[in-house]
């Protein structure tokens, strides 16, 4: 009868033993060897299962064990020990009949799991004996390249270029794990880490998506949003529509938001009118503002307008460069 070799494969970032029904069956019932120790070794033990550390090479010790027990599990480390399957692989090849080899998942990365290795990536990082520039970063110092990475990716966003985004996305997401983690360093009343933005994020979810989790209906789009909004003034007990706005935004996308936060409570402020003595910026400005007024009366977006429009000019300047005067 021809033996059995095991692999199993278990995902590192799952506390240990947190084993699927078939995996625990299988080490349970047969001898399990292992490279190295570790949590999970603990928990197979734990649980009376028999665990043997192979210290050197590990095929010749599971073909030992095949002929002695028929079935043998091997524990795979961290990485999935994929040289010790390779080699099992080819030994199996050139001497059928040894064995079987049967790759059995005994759980799985969950969904977001890479977001753990990011976490503890920038831990390695900004700790003592890590990467120099990032331990002597601020939040301040940080601040401009929080909003370069987000205009990079609103650019991989506006052409349509998915692997960019993807990209400029994990750019984004370097600055808020790394922000999280300097944070950590703050005095003690004012620390926070990774845990807290997400915590935080996760509540604000589930508080205004009351459709999705407290059983509200639905209803429209339209309505889904006012009860965002709705449950957001409660929250932040604001004084002004206008609070929260970003204001050092680019003044073009500034006037929009704060036009648009007017016309949400039906308030229709007209755009001032400067008056004969009034400088030339102040006459520009006002002018300014009063097209993005009839931008947003005309449903249309003065910041992508201006934006398209300046994209095109500057491909015509490009085309034009080469007979430019030197």
């Amino acid at each position: 009868m021809t033996g059995r070799i095991v692999l199993l494969v278990t995902s590192p970032r799952l506390p240990a033993g947190l084993l699927t029904a078939a995996a625990w069956d299988v080490v349970r019932a047969h001898p399990v060897l292992t490279g190295a120790e570790s949590g999970l070794t603990t928990a197979v033990r734990s649980a009376g299962a028999e665990v043997t550390v192979v210290d050197g090479p590990a095929t010749g010790p599971l073909i030992d064990a095949v002929a002695r027990h028929g079935t043998v599990v091997w524990l795979a480390g961290p990485t999935g020990d994929e040289t010790i399957a390779r080699e099992l692989g080819l030994r199996l090849t050139r001497e059928p009949g040894l064995a079987e080899l049967e790759l059995m998942y005994g759980s799985w990365d969950p969904p977001g799991a890479r977001l753990l290795d990011a976490v503890e990536v920038m831990d390695r990082l900004a700790s003592p004996g890590g990467d120099p520039w990032k331990r002597a970063q601020t939040h301040r110092s940080l601040s401009g390249f929080l909003l370069e990475e987000c205009y990079e990716a609103y650019d991989a966003i506006s052409a349509g270029d998915t692997d960019a985004m993807r990209e400029e996305l994990g750019d984004v997401l370097l600055q808020v794990v790394l922000h999280a983690r300097l944070a950590e360093e703050l005095p003690e009343d004012e620390r926070w880490s990774i845990d807290d933005v997400a915590g935080g994020l996760v509540d604000k979810m589930v508080r205004r998506n009351p459709h999705v989790f407290a059983g509200a209906e639905a209803g429209t789009l339209e309505e889904i949003t006012a009860s965002w909004e709705r449950i957001k003034r409660a929250e932040k007990a604001r004084d002004s529509v206008l609070d929260g706005i970003a204001m050092s935004q680019p003044a073009l996308a500034l006037a929009a938001k704060i036009l648009e936060r007017a016309g949400r409570i039906g308030l229709s402020v007209p755009p001032p009118v400067p008056g004969d003595d009034a400088d030339p910026e102040s006459r520009l400005g006002a002018e300014l503002l009063r097209v993005v007024a009839e931008a947003r009366a005309a449903g249309l977006d003065p910041e992508a307008a201006l934006r398209r429009a300046t994209l095109a000019h500057a491909a015509t300047i490009r085309a034009a460069e080469p007979s430019a005067p030197r």
